[in-house]
């Protein structure tokens, strides 16, 4: 009675491990990412089904195998501020727009927030919450230091390994700078890397004080410094899956924090399952369109398969 007992036990466990064996195999090898859509207008698509699109790693073309629009997901933001003296005449609006901004795209309960400023140093002004008045409280004190540096793409790595590698969901870090980088220990490459290692998206608002030099070839040296400033923002961006702006006359800072908003509340969510056995530990190229040819897909540039 009891070896009939034990084995009776033994086959329950055996056709229980196997009927959640496969999920847990795709679950292990699914690859996720989340996509905006655009028309020629520039205006966000939402009503996209997964027949809509095409993928392909490396160049060979993949089965999508879940789709979903994702509006309703955990979101986890990162508002990374250039503190560098550059900055010295424009932080006092980038300060109120980015509290209404937070105000409005944070759901109680639901998604949360840290906040970073950098110039020398990094340093956490507000770490992970969801309360709005710790995030306006950490938005008041910004200042310029005395010393010149900027360590933008140190920040861009520290909050992507530190934070949100460990988050879920959705993640996006909002970068307010003129894009310049000095006396950084780290490069542009290996912060792209520790934003897409953590899957999160980059969204860059370029801006700056309009700063004159008294001496002409400083004028000329931070006049192209801001222009590769401006194509790495756009870089990031890009490879990411986000979008890089410009604060200009005709575009506000608000108006462009309105288009971020816009465009976390109308991503699309796709998975597909590679076809290597296990994580290679290497980085594969993905290209997302549409059949649509007519239409514009921002998604991340790749990922590491780890």
């Amino acid at each position: 009675m009891k070896t009939a007992l034990r084995v009776l036990i033994l086959a329950f466990a055996v056709h229980a491990w196997a009927q959640q064996a496969p999920d847990l195999s795709v679950n292990v090898n699914v690859v996720s990412l989340y996509a905006t859509v655009r028309d020629r207008d520039g205006r966000l698509l939402n009503n996209l089904t997964g027949d809509d699109f095409t993928l392909q790693e490396d160049g060979t073309p993949q089965e999508i195998r879940y789709f979903s629009k994702e509006a309703n997901l955990p979101l986890t933001i990162g508002l990374l501020i250039d503190t560098s003296r550059s900055q010295v005449g424009v932080l006092p609006q980038e300060s109120s727009a980015s509290y209404k901004f937070l105000d409005q795209v944070l759901r109680d309960g639901k998604d949360q927030a840290f906040i970073v400023h950098f110039d020398d140093r990094v340093q956490t002004l507000q770490g992970l919450t969801s309360s709005h008045s710790l995030l306006a409280s950490a938005l008041g004190p910004l200042k310029i230091p005395e010393s010149v540096a900027t360590v933008l793409y140190s920040a861009i790595g520290e909050s992507s390994d530190n934070v949100m590698r460990k988050q879920p969901g959705r993640k996006a870090l909002i970068l307010l700078t003129d894009g310049v980088a000095y006396k950084d220990p780290i490069s542009l490459g290996p912060a792209i890397d520790a934003a897409q290692r953590a899957d999160t998206i980059i969204y860059a608002i370029r801006y700056s004080d309009s700063v004159r030099f008294n001496h002409p070839l400083r004028g000329l040296v931070m006049t192209v410094a801001k222009q590769r400033g401006k194509r790495e923002l756009k870089r990031m961006a890009r490879e990411t899956g986000g979008v890089s702006y410009e604060v200009t006359e005709t575009q506000t800072i608000e108006a462009i924090y309105a288009q971020i908003e816009d465009s976390l509340r109308n991503q699309y969510s796709i998975g597909y399952t590679p076809k290597r056995a296990t994580p290679d530990g290497k980085y594969h190229k993905l290209k997302l369109t549409t059949k649509d040819r007519r239409l514009t897909v921002a998604t991340r540039d790749g990922y590491f398969a780890r």
